[in-house]
Parts: structure tokens; C-alpha cells; sequence
């Protein structure tokens, strides 16, 4: 499960899980990106293209479903892999997550254990293959 040098975005409106989420994956030597919420995401997204994004649901302005639609309709990020997290657990919620196009959903609280996994899941089929010179 090697991750190191990945590009991942967290996108969450609590300063507290932007922070742990960094720090897990930091540890590990994937390059961070943080965003408060999806207008703030979206600009970043298109300039640095993640190679995984993490998304809250329960955000001011753009919540994580909306969020989530717009990545996945953008033809140059569709492919990426989107991980909806939430507090949330039902069932509502997470069907709610796969009709947006989101490819897993993280409860929050997460541990370490469970957001590197899903990076790690979800790496391969979200990679871009850089093109030969």
C-alpha cells in the first residue's frame, strides 16, 4: 500500500478534520491539499488535479453532494476518485453519495487506518498516466 507522493484533497468546513486528515496523510508522504468548502475546492481542483478527493457533506455554500456532481460532470475530472465523508451513517445518505457519483463513503470520526485504506483503494483507478514526451 504504497501512497507516498499522492496527490489528495480534504475538503471539510471543520478546521479539525482538515488538520487530522493532513497529518495522517502527510505521515505517509502524500501531498495535501485542504479546502473550507466546494467553491474554494473547485478553483484548487482544476489547477493542482488530486489524485483522490475527500468530501464532506454538511457544508455552508456547496455541500459534498453538489461538490461531488460537479467534479464528476467536468470531463477532465471525472475520473478521479471522490470519497464522501460524513457523520452521518444512514443508508439515505450514502445512496444519496453513489447518485452524485461519490466512490466510497468515510463516517467521521475516521482513524487513520480507515482514510489511508481508501486512499490507498482508490489510488490506482483515479491515476492519470503521464504522458511520454
Amino acid at each position: 500500500m504504497d501512497i507516498a507522493g499522492l496527490k489528495v484533497m480534504v475538503i471539510d468546513d471543520s478546521n479539525t478534520i482538515r488538520r487530522s486528515a493532513e497529518i495522517f496523510l502527510t505521515q505517509v508522504g502524500c501531498q495535501v491539499l485542504l479546502a473550507e468548502d466546494g467553491f474554494d475546492a473547485l478553483a484548487k481542483i482544476t489547477d493542482h488535479r488530486p489524485d483522490v478527493i475527500f468530501v464532506d457533506i454538511m457544508m455552508p455554500r456547496l455541500d459534498g453532494y453538489q461538490t461531488c456532481a460537479l467534479i464528476k460532470k467536468n470531463p477532465l475530472l471525472s475520473s478521479t476518485p471522490v470519497i464522501m465523508l460524513s457523520s452521518r451513517d444512514g443508508l439515505f445518505d450514502r445512496a444519496r453519495g453513489r447518485m452524485v457519483g461519490s466512490d466510497e463513503y468515510l463516517t467521521k470520526p475516521f482513524t487513520k487506518d480507515s482514510l489511508l485504506k481508501a486512499v490507498a483503494s482508490h489510488a490506482a483507478t483515479g491515476r492519470t498516466p503521464i504522458a511520454s514526451p
